[in-house]
């Protein structure tokens, strides 16, 4: 179903893939619409459980492409670094591809507590009231990754 790396040397191991999935500011999901454009969106994530959390508002244009098709792709760089005098580009990356679906409960509350551990953890207190404040308007997205693999260019 999907296509293996063609430059094997290029691949990276599983714990460094999930490393870089771990660590990594942001990402670029991607989801295909109605009209048959995909639509790359930079947003903050987490990865728990071998799945990558995202959130947003209850509705708009990534929770439409969801709807209309859930298979989606996952993407994050974690180094990039361009050498102009060997005509090339260093770099860590990681791709997943997936399902998504909107998850509610306690998954959701969970997934909340993440994102603030993640981008807030000296402010823990007041990020959990934040969130409680706001979890009934915020959507969050689960991934269940299908498959995924990290590559270096060196």
């Amino acid at each position: 179903m999907f296509k293996n790396m063609r430059r094997k040397e290029k691949l990276l191991p599983i714990d460094r893939t999930e490393e870089i999935l771990t660590k990594g500011d942001y990402g670029v999901l991607s989801t295909i619409g109605e009209n048959g454009y995909p639509y790359g969106l930079p947003i903050n994530y987490v990865y728990m459980d071998d799945c990558i959390y995202v959130h947003g508002a209850r509705e708009g244009h990534k929770l439409d492409n969801i709807q209309y098709n859930s298979k989606v792709s996952f993407s994050v760089v974690d180094y990039s670094q361009v050498i102009p005098s060997q005509f090339e580009t260093y770099y860590e990356s990681v791709i997943a591809f997936g399902v998504a679906k909107v998850i509610e409960g306690k998954e959701k509350e969970l997934a909340l507590e993440a994102f603030i551990h993640k981008y807030s953890e000296d402010f823990l207190d007041k990020g959990i009231k934040y969130i409680n404040s706001l979890k009934d308007k915020t959507t969050i997205i689960k991934i269940n990754i299908q498959y995924m693999t990290g590559k270096i260019g060196r």
